[in-house]
């Protein structure tokens, strides 16, 4: 997760993870031209110092938690709460693969249309299906309309606004 954006930039699954498969996930996260300046991590033992090395040369200052404290990595341990409690405490994955699309469209879900709070409340990757705030209050503009979607099957609804033809 980008801490800045609250944008999630990359997940994956597997059932055993290691060193190995934790720097692959790090390769495929992190951009050539990132901008990006730390990675945060506790001390678990798939961080080796290996991969601590590998993080370093991809232009990322590495800062590990302290032991036994949860709340050092606050963003992350948010996070993993947040996609237990709306999504995997009502839907029961089946197998691997199916864990995997309902945390697609999660993901999606909370990039594109899950408002956060600390944004303003505002939507990591905004696109162009919101426009600005006019004035105060939640007052739709003339000429559109509310759109609902649902998500996850209706577990969770994504709601924007439609120009009206016309």
């Amino acid at each position: 997760m980008e801490i800045g954006s609250r944008r999630i930039l990359h997940f994956n699954i597997t059932a055993h993870p290691n060193a190995l498969w934790t720097m692959q996930q790090l390769r495929e996260a992190v951009p050539s031209d990132h901008s990006y300046r730390f990675l945060i991590h506790d001390r678990d033992s798939i961080f080796s110092a290996a991969l601590d090395h590998q993080v370093e040369a991809l232009g990322l200052r590495v800062l590990r938690t302290p032991v036994r404290a949860p709340k050092a990595n606050a963003y992350c341990e948010r996070l993993v709460g947040t996609i237990r409690r709306e999504c995997l405490d009502y839907l029961i994955p089946l197998n691997e693969r199916h864990l995997r699309n309902l945390l697609r469209e999660w993901v999606a879900h909370y990039n594109q249309g899950r408002p956060h709070s600390v944004l303003g409340p505002g939507i990591p990757e905004r696109g162009d299906r919101f426009f600005a705030p006019i004035g105060r209050g939640q007052v739709v503009p003339r000429g559109v309309r509310i759109h609902k979607k649902p998500v996850l099957g209706g577990l969770h609804h994504e709601y924007s606004l439609d120009r009206l033809a016309g």
